[in-house]
Parts: C-alpha cells; structure tokens; sequence
C-alpha cells in the first residue's frame, strides 16, 4: 500500500462531501474505522451525524463549527476558535490510525484562512500508511492540490437552487 495517500474534493459544483461519504460508508461496509471531522458545521440535524450511532463504532463524526453559516468576510474569533480545535483533533485521530480520515470543509477553512494551509501540510505528512485522509471543500489553496495524490474538481453545469428548489432533507443534508 502506497504511504499516506491524500485525495482532495473541491470545485464550485455539488457532491464533494456527498463522495467523501460514499468513501465512508464503502470503508465502513467492510468494517474498517472512518472519522470525519467536519469544519465551519454544526448542524446536528444532517443526515450523515443522524446516521452516527447506527453505524457505530466504525463510523465516527465530529464537528468543529458553529450551527449558523460562517460569514467568511467577517468571520468571528469562534470560528478560528473551533477550526483550530477541529485541527488539533485531526493529529490526534491520525494516531488512531483510522482506515479513512475525513477532513470536511477543511479547503474552505484554508481559503479563508481560518485554518492555515501550512499546518494542514504538516498533518498530512504524519498520515500512517493504512490510512487516507479525504479534504473537501471549494476553493482548495493550490498547495494542498499539489499535495494530494487524487484531485476531483465539482463543476456546476445546472442546479435545482436555480429553479427556487430549496436543500431536501435526505439529499442535500
């Protein structure tokens, strides 16, 4: 198995965070650990932390973000705050040595700078080989892109948002 592979999910377009937790739920299927850490969320009421102690004890999923939507203009010290957290929580689930490492929102967080690209790179040099760590997140800093041994970019051709179709339970969250 090649050491600490890294796969990034970025892009304007929908289904980053859906694919990283297609990945999941495959490690899962075959009964391996998976955590998730997720970035700038705190909502309890999505289904991939609804589905938490259903698929206990492989699945595991923390957040590190408040419950209302970051205004990445004027961001507050909190949010720095918990995505400092949410890092340091990271080095210590890559000692667990999980099969999968998901690090949601985490390209965001790094754009913003709300986390800085420079400590994601030194968590991602300490990736044990059994395990691959997910980041998601528009607007991947390019360091991290160059990093990473698989790149997907989302792009957005049309979207239901467009037709006044509001995020459906069960599919969008």
């Amino acid at each position: 198995m090649v050491k600490g592979m890294v796969y990034l999910y970025t892009g304007e377009g929908e289904g980053k965070t859906t694919n990283a937790f297609g990945l999941a739920l495959r490690a899962v299927g075959h009964g391996y650990s998976v955590i998730i850490i997720q970035f700038l969320k705190g909502r309890k009421y999505i289904g991939e932390y609804k589905i938490k102690d259903r698929l206990a004890p492989e699945y595991e999923i923390y957040q590190f973000g408040r419950e209302e939507f970051v205004d990445f203009k004027n961001p507050i010290p909190l949010d720095y705050e918990l995505a400092g957290k949410g890092l340091e929580f990271a080095k210590k689930a890559l000692k667990r040595k999980p099969r999968l490492l998901i690090l949601d929102e985490i390209n965001l967080a790094a754009h913003f700078g709300i986390v800085k690209t420079e400590d994601i790179l030194k968590l991602l040099e300490k990736i044990p080989e059994e395990t691959t760590v997910v980041l998601t997140g528009r607007r991947a800093p390019e360091e991290l892109i160059k990093r990473a041994d698989l790149v997907t970019e989302m792009k957005l051709i049309k979207h239901p948002f467009e037709k006044n179709v509001l995020a459906r339970e069960g599919l969008e969250y």
